[in-house]
């Protein structure tokens, strides 16, 4: 017998992936697994573009506001779990539908933990620990190698910086040692199969719509929720934190920048990292584009999934 399907909504943010899956949950016997690395934190509301109470209550999401933001979560651990609440959700004759924009998310999940991260996935870890090197050297890079990933610290004994980055890299990435994923060196098997749906639009709407919910988010009290969110006592440097949005709120409030140039590196970094996210997407021949209105795109996920259970049966 073939595996069952999930569904995958992937795409730049903006792109409204959030609209289209609430379609095809009506559409569909669907409940939503969130498969992005910031809605999974309690607070981080406005400026992750979460879906609202109302729309949460339209269908059952998984994997959002799980923790508090200064808990660390990985890709692994996303993938570990995530599998076990699919597994859960095809049990009861429920379609797993995976929605999100942190590709390394999307993929530990559906091809495995095992896949070493690419420069789109990973850049921003990547980007922290060449930092942390310039200002706290290589020793102390080697001595946070040596407590998460022993086995890897001992075979880079020579304290080789770029080795170090490397597989402290993908362990905060995926929340797997590199030497075990080395000693593995095999994808783990998925018990489901996935299928890729992109939301498509032209550059140029694509940054309009990204402008103009930057500055909604703006408008709607994302400074005000950051400052709530340091009012709590939780720390600026937090990871959870160093997030588009919160990174400039958090500038502005600390008086480094002014408003207008906050949203306008707001705007900018949101760009930035919706090109990464296409990048990633591109890369991927699986992924069937779609446009049009949300309703469009559900119904024609909804006609493509339901004739691919049909040949199945």
């Amino acid at each position: 017998m073939s595996s069952p399907y999930a569904i995958a909504i992937v795409g730049a943010t903006a792109s409204g992936k959030t609209s289209v899956s609430l379609e095809l949950a009506r559409i569909l016997n669907c409940e939503i697994i969130s498969a992005d690395s910031r809605q999974i934190y309690q607070y981080l509301d406005i400026g992750t573009a979460k879906p609202s109470q109302l729309e949460l209550e339209r269908c059952i999401h998984h994997f959002i506001n799980i923790l508090t933001p200064d808990i660390d979560y990985s890709a692994g651990k996303f993938a570990v779990e995530a599998t076990n609440t699919i597994h859960q959700l095809i049990s009861n004759q429920k379609v797993p539908l995976i929605v999100g924009g942190s590709g390394l998310y999307v993929r530990a999940l559906c091809e495995g933990i095992f896949s070493e991260p690419t420069s789109e996935d990973s850049s921003e870890i990547r980007n922290q620990l060449e930092s942390r090197l310039q200002l706290l050297g290589k020793q102390l890079l080697y001595e946070e190698l040596q407590r998460v990933d022993r086995l890897s610290a001992e075979k880079y004994a020579d304290k080789n910086p770029r080795r170090i980055i490397r597989a402290l890299e993908f362990y905060y990435s995926t929340g797997i040692p590199f030497s075990q994923a080395q000693h593995e060196n095999k994808t783990s098997e998925i018990p489901f199969r996935t299928l890729y749906f992109g939301i498509e639009h032209s550059r140029e709407d694509l940054y309009n719509r990204i402008n103009v919910r930057c500055e909604d988010m703006w408008r709607d009290g994302l400074v005000q929720e950051t400052e709530s969110i340091l009012a709590t006592g939780y720390s600026p440097t937090l990871n959870s934190l160093n997030t588009v949005g919160y990174k400039e709120a958090i500038q502005y409030l600390s008086g480094k920048i002014s408003e207008k140039e906050a949203l306008a590196a707001m705007q900018q970094s949101t760009r930035n990292y919706a090109k990464r996210q296409l990048t990633w997407c591109r890369k991927m021949d699986q992924i069937q584009w779609l446009g049009g209105s949300s309703v469009e795109i559900a119904e024609m996920i909804a006609e493509h999934f339901t004739q691919l259970q049909s040949k199945d049966l």
